[in-house]
C-alpha cells in the first residue's frame, strides 16, 4: 500500500472582488462578485513506504495547501487523495491517528507546562499503553538528548530545544508517516545536524516514511534521494536528487587566476572559437564557463597561457539551490 497516492489532487479558493466607491461597495450587498484562485493544479503524486521526499517550491507554489490537503485539515476541490490507505479529511479522527507533524515553529506542545506533561497529555490523546510509551520514547528521548528538558515549561527552551522535543512529541505514537514542514528554521549548525541523524535513524529503525517541505535545500541534500518540485500549482519535477543535478547541473565552470591583471576583452578574444563565457572576479581571478559539458579545460588553457602566467585554476561545482534557481528562471518541466 502507498503511503500517499494522489490523483488529479486540486484545490482552490474563492475570493470576494470589492468594487470601488460607494456605489460598489452598494451592490456588493447584493450582487457579489468572486474570483476563482487555483492553489494546487490537479497533481499527481505516489509515495511508497519508507521513502523520504523532499516537497520544494517558492513561495506560493501550493506546497502548504497540499500539506493541509494531506494531513486533512483542508478537503481538496476535486481529484483522488489517499494517505494511509484513508481519505485524509474524511476519516479524520481515524486518520490523524497514523500520522506524525511538525509545522515549522507552530507548537503542539502546552506553553506553561513541563515538557514531560505535554507527553503525558499526548500519550492519553493517542491511548498508549505504558509499556509501548517507555519502549519507544525511551528511544526517542536518547537520541533526541532531551532528557534534561522533561522537567522544564516549553516556555523557557530555546528554539532547538523546543524543536527537538516537538519533533519527539509528533513521534509519541511511533506513525508511519512524519510530516514535517521546515523543521529546522532557524536553528544552528549543531541542533540542524542532531535533527538530521534523528530523522535518518526513525527512518532506517520504524521505515517511517518522511515528506519533508523545507527551504533549505540542505535538508533535502542530507536526508533524501528523491524530490518533488512545485511551481503554480503543478510539479514541474519528480525524481532523483542526482538525476537533477546530473540533467541541469552538468555546467562546467573553471576559476583561474593570473599572476598578473588580464583584460576580460583579451580572454574573450583568445578563446573564440571555443564555447565557453567569460566572467570577470577581479583584476587578476576570472570564471571561464563552458557552454558543452565535452569541452576541454585544457584546449582553454592552451589559447591562454602563452599571454598569461596562470598562477591557481580550480574546477566548481554548481550548488543544488543553484540548479533548483535556473529550473525556476528557466519554467523547466520535467515529471
Amino acid at each position: 500500500m502507498l503511503r500517499i497516492e494522489a490523483k488529479g489532487l486540486t484545490k482552490e479558493f474563492k475570493s470576494h472582488i470589492s468594487r470601488p466607491g460607494l456605489t460598489g461597495a452598494f451592490r456588493d450587498l447584493f450582487n457579489r462578485q468572486y474570483r476563482t484562485m487555483r492553489a494546487v493544479n490537479g497533481i499527481d503524486l505516489e509515495i511508497a513506504p519508507g521513502e523520504i521526499v523532499g516537497y520544494i517550491g517558492e513561495n506560493g507554489a501550493g506546497k502548504s495547501t497540499t500539506i493541509k490537503m494531506l494531513t486533512g485539515i483542508l478537503m481538496p476541490t476535486s481529484g483522488y487523495l489517499r494517505v494511509n490507505g484513508m481519505d485524509p479529511h474524511r476519516e479524520r479522527e481515524k486518520f490523524v491517528r497514523t500520522i506524525g507533524v511538525v509545522f515549522g515553529q507552530r507548537s503542539q506542545l502546552w506553553w506553561d507546562i513541563a515538557v514531560q506533561e505535554s507527553f503525558t497529555l499526548l500519550k492519553k490523546v493517542y491511548r498508549l499503553s505504558d509499556e509501548d510509551y517507555k519502549s519507544h520514547m525511551g528511544h526517542v528521548i536518547e537520541v533526541l538528548e532531551i532528557g534534561e528538558l522533561l522537567n522544564k515549561p516549553v516556555r523557557k527552551l530555546s528554539l532547538g530545544q523546543r524543536m527537538r522535543c516537538e519533533l519527539a512529541a509528533a513521534l509519541i505514537h511511533n506513525p508511519p508517516l512524519l510530516f514535517l514542514d521546515e523543521p529546522t528554521i532557524g536553528l544552528d549548525v549543531l541542533v540542524k545536524l542532531k535533527i538530521r541523524e534523528f530523522l535518518k535513524e526513525i527512518n532506517q529503525k520504524y521505515g517511517t516514511t518522511i515528506l519533508l517541505t523545507t527551504h533549505d535545500l540542505s535538508d533535502i541534500e542530507a536526508l533524501s534521494s528523491r524530490v518533488v518540485m512545485l511551481d503554480n500549482g503543478n510539479i514541474i519535477y519528480d525524481g532523483g536528487l542526482n538525476e537533477l543535478r546530473t540533467t541541469w547541473g552538468n555546467e562546467k565552470r573553471v576559476m583561474i587566476e593570473f599572476t598578473r591583471p588580464a583584460e576580460l576583452e583579451d580572454l574573450e578574444r583568445l578563446t573564440g572559437t571555443l564555447p565557453v563565457i567569460w566572467q570577470k572576479e577581479n583584476e587578476v581571478r576570472f570564471r571561464a564557463v563552458f557552454g558543452e559539458e565535452d569541452a576541454a579545460v585544457s584546449d582553454l588553457l592552451s589559447r591562454i597561457i602563452s599571454h598569461y602566467e596562470v598562477k591557481d585554476i580550480s574546477i566548481e561545482a554548481v550548488s543544488t539551490e543553484e540548479i533548483v534557481r535556473n529550473i525556476y528562471q528557466e519554467g523547466i518541466t520535467h515529471v
